[in-house]
């Protein structure tokens, strides 16, 4: 039997029994959590501010409320660190940190780094609270993509 009839059966007996099966990201719905990682910047690493910023980190609040975000980080497994200050992700909406400089506006805030901080073949995004408490962790090994879809 292949894959795709063993799923299509699940999915029939679990809606024979009324249940409801959900798809991995659905399950993580009502939750913030980390969404992307573009850890390999298009083109040649020459570390100008395009470059920088086109390598990235993005979180997802998937709830239906906003949530303060103030003093969460996100890091790698080097620990570099970004905090973010007074800032409220709302309902259904992305954030992205990149590593570059520039102006924060309400979906885009900078690390102001003037070096990389993911790694091109393998590394850890960690997301914390303000608390310290850990909220998810993304994790890639690959030199054959540039981005990863946590």
């Amino acid at each position: 039997m292949t894959h795709a009839r063993t799923f299509a059966c699940a999915v029939a007996v679990a809606a024979a029994a009324g249940l409801a099966l959900l798809p991995a990201q659905a399950q993580a719905a009502g939750s913030v959590h980390l969404y992307k990682i573009y850890y390999d910047s298009p083109g040649s690493d020459t570390r100008s501010n395009a470059s920088l910023n086109a390598e990235y980190v993005q979180i997802k609040n998937s709830t239906s409320r906003g949530v303060s975000l103030k003093g969460w980080t996100v890091s790698d497994a080097g620990n570099h660190r970004y905090t973010f200050g007074s800032y409220t992700l709302g309902a259904g909406k992305t954030v992205t940190v990149r590593t570059g400089s520039g102006s924060d506006t309400t979906y885009t805030k900078y690390q102001d780094r003037r070096a990389y901080v993911w790694n091109n073949t393998a590394d850890t995004a960690t997301l914390r609270k303000a608390s310290g408490t850990k909220v998810d962790t993304c994790s890639y090994n690959s030199s054959r993509y540039d981005y990863k879809i946590c």
